[in-house]
């Protein structure tokens, strides 16, 4: 990975935990947006941490997805860094994986394009939940695991 992605990550990785705090799974709700989600999803089939950052909605009963970013973490050097692997939008049915894996879940293929669509994307996702309060002291914080 290059230098800048390796700060990129580094910090959804920062975001992530500092969203998650102690818990495994978490609800942050802001007056006048959706509920934000945070749930730490288990590992990847290579044994990787999976961290999933959502707002959901709700559709005849159903609770939606909109939209659902997984992060797969990766440690190096004492350092963690997250990878955004997975988008889903309930509301548009949309399912997209960044990698392609074998029966064992190991990792075969990449997808380039929908990599950077996704880190673009959550750079720009992780700013506006920092100008919505999300990060911020006010925010009403549910501990759900």
């Amino acid at each position: 990975m290059a230098t800048q992605e390796l700060k990129t990550y580094q910090q959804f990785a920062k975001q992530l935990l500092a969203l998650l705090g102690d818990a495994t799974a978490v609800r942050i709700t802001v007056p006048g947006y959706m509920p934000l989600s945070v749930e730490d999803i288990g590992p990847s089939g290579e044994g990787m941490r999976l961290v999933s950052l959502c707002h959901y909605g709700e559709q005849n009963g159903d609770m939606m997805r909109d939209p659902d970013i997984v992060f797969m973490f990766h440690d190096h050097s004492g350092e963690s860094f997250a990878e955004p692997v997975s988008f889903r939008n309930d509301y548009m049915a949309i399912c997209q994986e960044v990698y392609n894996y074998d029966d064992s879940g190991k990792r075969t293929h990449v997808k380039p394009s929908l990599k950077r669509e996704l880190k673009a994307f959550s750079r720009t996702w992780f700013k506006n939940l920092r100008d919505q309060g999300f990060f911020s002291s006010e925010a009403k914080r549910e501990i759900l695991a």
